[in-house]
């Protein structure tokens, strides 16, 4: 590993272990310091990180597995257009024939380059998880290890931990994310998660040995929007020849027929900036890449990105007015576009990592 490769300045260590807590934002970990006082201890003024963009567990997770960014390994939301077979898929439970995971997720993971150097690689996760499309394109070279309850994952991590010479551990852990979207961040719920989250973090880091190092941290935060700041779309004028609605309640990607014209395609995105304007970022796929938003943009993941790209800026989200019974309509816990709240995550050492 290179000076370049190592931007987090860790020491080395045998056997290293991340504990990915999906949706566990830098702001809520810091407005419920009481209940998880183990974590905070090691929560200190620059342990962040930023997501990228867009902040969605399918973009995220896969950016951290690859070191990619969307643009390049191709997951860019949490819905996304599969060009080749015309059709709008999700990316976390939607994968069939025309979205081989060998080939949609386009970069090779830390665990292939682990085990091609040797190294036992293992993720830790739910049971339902196990062989999802998702697994396969995220997660592919790692030994996939099920194991339901928080504190069980955590077992399994020592048992890795204690047979193998070098390794490196994934642990995932969805609960607060789940909880978020259902209840709101801020819910008695969240909360007691967290506080679970929290002790069996504390004892798992009790049994570290010296050259065992631990990181945790999330793939992005959440935001709790009332029902009362949902924005219904579908007026003709947002949608004139627009054929696809794909990415997340807060980070709309609208795709046009092929032929929609030059006109058309000016006409719908004028209509969304004059009625989004002071509430939303709205780029074109050409703005937004230019601006970096996908990182560097490969070309075969041109098409899959939005032509227009509709980024909630206050806090709001945005459902199609067509489709009242959209069972996401229920969700409080919200993410995917660029509030602070959604975008930084917490960076936590502990072991060796934190010499």
């Amino acid at each position: 590993m290179t000076s370049a490769d190592n931007r987090l300045d860790l020491p080395a260590v045998s056997k290293a272990v991340v504990v990915l807590v999906d949706g566990l934002g830098a702001s809520a970990l810091r407005q419920r310091t009481g209940h998880a006082r183990f974590l905070t201890s090691r929560f200190f003024k620059k342990a962040t990180l930023v997501s990228g963009f867009p902040t969605t567990t399918a973009a995220a997770l896969t950016s951290l597995t690859t070191g990619a960014s969307p643009g390049q390994h191709g997951l860019v939301g949490y819905s996304a257009l599969i060009p080749a077979s015309d059709r709008v898929a999700n990316q976390l439970t939607g994968w069939g024939p025309d979205m081989e995971p060998a080939v949609w997720q386009r970069r090779a993971t830390v665990f292939e380059r682990a085990t091609a150097a040797g190294i036992d690689a293992t993720a830790i996760g739910p049971k339902r998880y196990e062989s999802s499309g998702f697994t396969d394109a995220v997660l592919r070279g790692a030994r996939y290890v099920a194991a339901d309850s928080i504190s069980d994952r955590f077992e399994a991590a020592r048992s890795v931990l204690d047979r193998d010479s070098r390794s490196i551990s994934y642990v995932y852990v969805p609960e607060l994310d789940m909880a978020a979207h259902a209840h709101g961040w801020q819910s008695d719920r969240w909360t007691h998660l967290l506080e679970e989250l929290d002790a069996a973090m504390q004892a798992f880091v009790r049994t570290l040995r010296a050259d065992e190092g631990v990181l945790l941290t999330a793939d992005h935060g959440v935001i709790d929007v009332p029902e009362t700041s949902q924005v219904l779309f579908g007026a003709d004028a947002q949608l004139d020849r627009v054929v696809h609605i794909a990415g997340d309640p807060r980070c709309l990607q609208l795709h046009f027929a092929a032929d929609a014209s030059a006109d058309v395609r000016r006409s719908v995105l004028d209509a969304w900036r004059e009625s989004e304007g002071d509430r939303a970022w709205v780029l074109t796929r050409d703005e937004a890449i230019d601006a970096g938003w996908f990182g560097e943009v490969d070309d075969a993941v041109r098409p899959r990105i939005g032509d227009i790209i509709i980024a909630a800026a206050k806090n709001v989200v945005y459902y199609d007015a067509r489709k009242p019974h959209d069972p996401s309509r229920r969700m409080v816990g919200q993410h995917g576009s660029w509030n602070p709240d959604e975008l930084i995550v917490p960076l936590l050492r502990f072991g060796a990592f934190e010499r």
